[in-house]
């Protein structure tokens, strides 16, 4: 499943499968990655999202399909003849080297000379504002100064691809909501393009220009961010993506309520089943024909409660129908929240 584009292609994945004995990790797995783009495969834990990843790198070897960066077949090449830079989870620094050291260690294994290798690292640590810092260890930085130096040591490989492997994850929510913004701006000031891989919704749609989402080791959809949140392919992609509203419908479909299909403080009154407070205002759920209508309020629309009732008015033509592909245990889940 990939989307035709017009730029240059950096990478290419097609048919990919992927098995450990008899559990199937990514079956069929089609993909193409444009030069300069940001892609992003989101999916949860155990969908088979890091093992493309690794097979991208070189670090696993398929069982069947084909890579291709650039127009050169990759299948079959060790890590170190694919010309990629790789950020790793843990960020994988040298506790042993200086943040220059660790910067320079790319190029220096592409041979460059020493010098080039440092004036590569050193461009590489300004371009992630970290210039200054080049002689502490990694044990003397923060968190998000290791995660920066692990980009940085990417960066100055000079790679045409960028493979990120849940790059924040290792940080608490403030600092990825910081650094969220920060990295898509240094994706997009580099010419590389850029395959991430996270479970994350707000850390695909933040940085990434295209997500793909997978599901038990297969492509489901692709597109851009706001693309899949407002045309959901099914059921189960909706509910992924934080669809707070689906409900069954006729011949195994499920109708999918978007925010901006529901009107407060307009059409008939519900009444209101629960109600719990957020750092943002409430969440209430009012008993509607449609089913059990979970809403976010904000402080100035908790007025319009009257009496334990809301009014609400649905648009039906902005209610999404799509085919219904989740498990009974995932359909009761969400009706049940």
């Amino acid at each position: 499943m990939s989307s035709p584009t017009t730029a240059p292609t950096a990478l290419s994945i097609q048919r990919l499968s992927k098995h450990y004995g008899r559990t199937v990790a990514v079956q069929d797995f089609s993909l193409d990655v444009a030069a300069g783009e940001t892609l992003a495969l989101l999916g949860p834990s155990g969908c088979g999202k890091s093992t493309v990843l690794r097979c991208v790198a070189g670090l696993e070897r398929p069982d069947s399909g084909q890579i291709m960066m650039e127009g050169r077949e990759m299948t079959g090449l060790p890590p170190e003849a694919r010309d990629i830079g790789m950020v790793f989870q843990d960020y994988a620094l040298f506790p042993h080297l200086s943040v220059l050291g660790n910067v320079a260690y790319g190029p220096r294994m592409r041979r460059a000379p020493r010098a080039e290798a440092e004036r590569r690292a050193r461009e590489a640590l300004a371009l992630v504002d970290l210039s200054g810092l080049e002689h502490r260890r990694p044990d003397q930085l923060s968190g998000g100064q290791q995660q920066r130096v692990a980009l940085a040591r990417a960066l100055a490989t000079g790679s045409g691809l960028l493979l990120l492997d849940e790059p924040l994850s290792n940080l608490d929510e403030k600092l990825r909501h910081e650094l969220r913004g920060e990295l898509k701006s240094l994706l997009a000031q580099t010419r590389s393009a850029a395959l991430l891989v996270t479970h994350d919704q707000r850390e695909a749609l933040a940085v990434a220009g295209r997500v793909g989402v997978m599901r038990a080791g297969q492509l489901v959809q692709v597109g851009p961010g706001p693309d899949l949140f407002a045309r959901p392919a099914t059921a189960w992609v909706a509910a992924f993506l934080g669809h707070a509203n689906i409900f069954k419908g006729p011949n195994g479909t499920a109708r999918v309520v978007p925010e901006q299909a529901v009107r407060l403080g307009a059409g008939d009154s519900y009444h209101i089943t629960a109600q719990v407070l957020t750092d943002s205002g409430s969440e209430v759920t009012v008993d509607h024909p449609l089913g059990p209508l979970r809403l976010h309020l904000s402080p100035r629309e908790h007025g319009l409660i009257k009496g334990g009732q809301l009014s609400v008015q649905v648009d039906e033509a902005g209610v999404l129908q799509v085919p219904d592909d989740r498990g009974p245990v995932e359909a009761q889940s969400r009706a049940g929240r």
